[in-house]
């Protein structure tokens, strides 16, 4: 068992699946919130999907498709306020208990989240906030 990657012990694919799902549920209920993102939810809710499975250690299936995540990079051409994060992990964390991460596996996972979600960040930098294309990573 201490093998196993976070990815596994959360339970794979399904139990992140449904994270996302129930966090982008929460989201699109949250209208301060919702105004961040694009009108159409569903590439988020997939590209989550595929990063939070690499970030718990299970296949690099968003690295094969869009290269190197550049988390930070790739959000800049959305203002990102400080509430904007609390938000986030509010539902993030409301997302994984829904899905039994409890105990050592959430302080693992939110030990590592809590500060991503705040380094996003960016509504006083002066950044560029063009889109980087998806295929950036290719040129």
């Amino acid at each position: 068992m201490s093998g196993e990657t976070p990815f596994e012990r959360v339970g794979g694919r399904e139990t992140v699946d449904a994270i996302v799902e129930a966090f982008y549920d929460a989201v699109a209920a949250d209208a301060p919130l919702r105004a961040v993102y694009p009108d159409d939810l569903a590439p988020s809710r997939e590209k989550l999907a595929l990063f939070f499975e690499q970030w718990l250690g299970g296949e690099p299936r968003y690295s094969e498709r869009y290269g190197h995540p550049r988390l930070r990079r790739r959000h800049f051409p959305f203002v990102i306020a400080e509430h904007h994060a609390r938000s986030w992990l509010t539902h993030m964390r409301a997302a994984l208990e829904s899905q039994g991460v409890t105990g050592d596996e959430f302080e693992a996972i939110w030990g590592r989240l809590e500060p991503l979600a705040h380094h996003m960040v960016n509504a006083h930098e002066d950044v560029p906030r063009d889109p980087l294309p998806d295929d950036a990573w290719l040129t």
